[in-house]
C-alpha cells in the first residue's frame, strides 16, 4: 500500500511536470510545487495512515461547521471543506461519522474508532494530556433569543435567572459558568443551564420555550440567524462577564502520532491560501488566527 501510494503521488507529479512543459508556465510550476508538498507531508504520516489512506473524523451536528443532510450521513459545511483541504495536502482521503456530542467524540477517539475531531472545541491543558490540539480559530459566545419569547432578553445581562440551553461539555458551557459567576457577584440570580447533545437541539429548545435562549459560538449564531432571521435575535457575552477570546482546536489522540503532521498540514493550507478562502466563504473572518498553533494551553 505504501509503495502504491508513493507511486501514485509520483505519477501525479510526472503528469504535472508534463503539463508545465506544454506551456503551463507559472501555473504549471505552482501545481508541481503543490504535488511535491503533498508527497512530503504524506511521507511524514504515521504508518497506519499511509497503509489505510484515510483519516476518520468524528463530528456532531453543528452548523455552519457540520451541516448534516436528511440522510443523516452526508455532511457539508466548514469542517467538511477544511478536511478536504487537509486531505489534499496529506495525500489521503477523509471520512466523517456523526456522533451525539463531544463526550462521544472524545471517547471514540481514545478507543480508536476515530482519528480526529475538529470541534469547535476549546484547547485546554487537561485535554492536552491525551490529545494534541491544533488551534486554528478563536470564538466568542453568543445567545440566540426567540423574538416571540417572553424572557425579554435585550442584552447578555438579562440572561441572569434565565434558562439557557447549550451543548453539554462544550466551550459554551464554560462560558455560561463565567456568566453565572458574574450574575451572582452582581446580586442577580444564576443562569439555569440546560445541557443538550447538539446545537440543533439547543435551537429547538429555545424555539419551543423549553429554554429562554440557546448558547453557541457566535459563528453558529450568525449561521442560525441567517436561516431564521424572523424568528431570532442574538446577544453576545461581554469581557466583563468572562467571555474573552477562547482558542478552538482540532483534537487528535497523542497515541496516534498524527498531531504534529496535522499541524504541518494546517500550516500548508494557511500558506497556500485555502484557509483564507474557506473562512471568507463562511463569513468567519472575525475569528481567524494568524497561524495555526500546536498545544498552546499546557504552558499557560
Amino acid at each position: 500500500m505504501l509503495k502504491s501510494r508513493r507511486s501514485l503521488l509520483a505519477m501525479v507529479a510526472v503528469v504535472l511536470v508534463a503539463a508545465s512543459g506544454c506551456g503551463g508556465g507559472a501555473s504549471g510550476g505552482a501545481q508541481n510545487t503543490a504535488a511535491d508538498a503533498s508527497a512530503t507531508h504524506h511521507d511524514k504520516l504515521p504508518q497506519q495512515f499511509k497503509d489505510s489512506g484515510v483519516i476518520r473524523f468524528a463530528g456532531d451536528s453543528h452548523p455552519p461547521y457540520r451541516i448534516v443532510g436528511k440522510d443523516g450521513t452526508t455532511v457539508t459545511g466548514l469542517d467538511h471543506d477544511v478536511q478536504q483541504a487537509l486531505a489534499k495536502v496529506l495525500g489521503v482521503r477523509t471520512e466523517i461519522t456523526i456522533v451525539p456530542g463531544l463526550p462521544a467524540a472524545l471517547s471514540g477517539m481514545l478507543s480508536g474508532r476515530y482519528d480526529a475531531f475538529n470541534g469547535p472545541v476549546k484547547d485546554t491543558a487537561e485535554r492536552e494530556k491525551q490529545f494534541d490540539a491544533v488551534v486554528w480559530m478563536v470564538t466568542r459566545t453568543a445567545y440566540l433569543v426567540p423574538k416571540s419569547g417572553s424572557a425579554n432578553v435585550k442584552a447578555s445581562d438579562d440572561l441572569c435567572g434565565k434558562k439557557v440551553a447549550a451543548v453539554a461539555g462544550s466551550i459554551v458551557q464554560d462560558q455560561i459558568v463565567r456568566l453565572t459567576d458574574w450574575c451572582v457577584k452582581k446580586g442577580k440570580p444564576a443562569v439555569e443551564f440546560i445541557g443538550l447533545a447538539d446545537t440543533n437541539g439547543t435551537v429547538l429548545a429555545a424555539k419551543s420555550g423549553r429554554a429562554d435562549a440557546a448558547g453557541m459560538t457566535e459563528s453558529a449564531a450568525i449561521d442560525a440567524l441567517a436561516a431564521a432571521k424572523d424568528d431570532f435575535t442574538y446577544v453576545t457575552q461581554t469581557d466583563e462577564q468572562g467571555a474573552g477570546v477562547d482558542k478552538l482546536a482540532m483534537l487528535v489522540p497523542k497515541s496516534s502520532g498524527l498531531g504534529p503532521v496535522m499541524h504541518q498540514a494546517f500550516q500548508e493550507i494557511f500558506a497556500n491560501g485555502e484557509y483564507e478562502r474557506i473562512m471568507k466563504q463562511y463569513g468567519l473572518e472575525n475569528v481567524k488566527v494568524a497561524k495555526p498553533e500546536l498545544n498552546t494551553a499546557a504552558g499557560q
